[in-house]
């Protein structure tokens, strides 16, 4: 029954691997301006990172994002190598136009905060839920944010929290997936998607 059932249930993974696709290229933690001076960078993780990175490219102040393998205890991952990584999306934004509190919350509800090692269809360590600063002044934000959303939850939300220790971006076959396959698999339902689109800080 449980064969049949992983058969049944898809997973983050394309269903054939593209093998000519390069591998993993690792990205040094840089400070949080490398990027440009009008511009931040946080990186979430969410399940499947398919979904999560449609879902947060949608929002308005997002400029740009891709995916990748955040803090494993290899700094050089690859997918699917048990090295203990989170599927995370690199979200650079402008805290102008979508402060960090405001992209935190819209990345809540895109999750089940007290599930651990699961979302949706999506079972391991790799789709733990978790937000990584490279910006040191980001900790008390998220650490305030979180303790506003555990406030919603009589079981304990199992969203972790940290600096990024390693973060390797992902084969080219994962990025903007849903984009180059529109019927693939997501966790993520079409009514957060045009929600999120809609969405503008209070």
């Amino acid at each position: 029954m449980s064969i049949l059932l992983a058969l049944l249930l898809p997973g983050c993974g394309p269903e054939s691997k593209d093998t000519g696709s390069p591998a993993g290229t690792t990205e040094q933690v840089t400070p949080p301006d490398s990027a440009g001076k009008d511009v931040k960078t946080i990186y979430v993780a969410g399940g499947c990172f398919w979904g999560l990175e449609k879902y947060i490219g949608l929002v308005t102040g997002v400029v740009d994002t891709d995916v990748g393998y955040a803090n494993g205890a290899n700094a050089s991952a690859t997918y699917g190598d048990g090295s203990g990584y989170a599927e995370a999306v690199k979200v650079v934004y402008d805290p102008t136009v979508a402060p960090l509190p405001f992209l935190l919350d819209l990345f809540y509800n895109a999750i089940e905060p007290t599930s651990v090692n699961r979302q949706g269809n999506d079972v391991g360590t790799e789709y733990r839920t978790g937000i990584y600063y490279t910006d040191p002044a980001d900790e008390a934000v998220i650490e305030q944010s979180l303790a506003r959303l555990q406030k919603k939850y009589t079981q304990p939300i199992a969203v972790e929290s940290g600096p990024l220790t390693n973060y390797t971006r992902a084969e080219d076959y994962h990025q903007d997936y849903l984009k180059k396959n529109p019927g693939g698999y997501c966790h993520i339902p079409q009514k957060l998607f045009d929600a999120a689109s809609a969405a503008r800080p209070e």
